[in-house]
């Protein structure tokens, strides 16, 4: 990468640079000229305490200036190497219901200490995984539905996203049938030729 690669997405923060002038006129004003004759190291000390105020140490003008054109810079948001990628899939949309009500606490389906949720996202992993042409979005449900992720190619989002789901997310209950309305809705707005639920 070069500096050629490097764009602002907020450009129009460098505006504020007629502004650093200002904090360079006091301290042309004051020039040379000392402020305080200092003829003892208490007066010194006084000087340097009165100086500092709350804010600590003044900083002197250019660092200043220094200080201001690095956060207007920040405020610009350089960036290196903006790319957008178009991916075409031909794949299937997929929608997946989860059960995160109370029921799913149980440890009757693998090793003891792993809940029955623990084992529906170890194989919601591996499908995932197995499916990387095909948009997937997750619904998890107890007594409401809740969007985990709309359709999606980003697997990786949609597996952390997967990893946050916990019982008790939702009020509970088994409102199944609403998880399927809610699923179908999302399913209609697409323009896919093959939709699961």
């Amino acid at each position: 990468m070069t500096l050629d690669d490097l764009t602002f997405a907020h450009s129009a923060a460098f505006a504020l640079l007629a502004l650093l002038p200002l904090l360079l006129i006091p301290a042309a004003r004051r020039g040379g000229r000392a402020a305080v004759r200092i003829g003892s190291t208490a007066v010194a000390s006084r000087v340097a305490s009165a100086a500092r105020g709350r804010w600590g140490v003044r900083l002197p003008p250019l660092l200043r200036a220094a200080a201001v054109l690095s956060l207007i810079t920040a405020l610009a948001r350089p960036q290196l190497g903006w790319t957008t990628s178009e991916t075409e899939a031909s794949g299937v949309d997929i929608m997946l219901g989860v059960d995160v009500s109370s029921s799913m606490l149980a440890e009757d389906l693998a090793a003891p200490g792993v809940n029955r949720l623990d084992v529906v996202k170890q194989v919601l992993d591996r499908f995932i995984e197995a499916r990387p042409n095909d948009r997937i979005g997750v619904v998890a449900f107890a007594g409401d539905p809740w969007l985990v992720s709309p359709l999606t190619l980003d697997h990786d989002w949609l597996r952390k996203n997967l990893e946050r789901v916990q019982i008790g997310m939702v009020e509970d209950g088994t409102a199944i049938g609403s998880a399927i309305a809610s699923g179908v809705a999302r399913l209609q707005d697409t323009d896919a030729k093959s939709r699961v639920l």
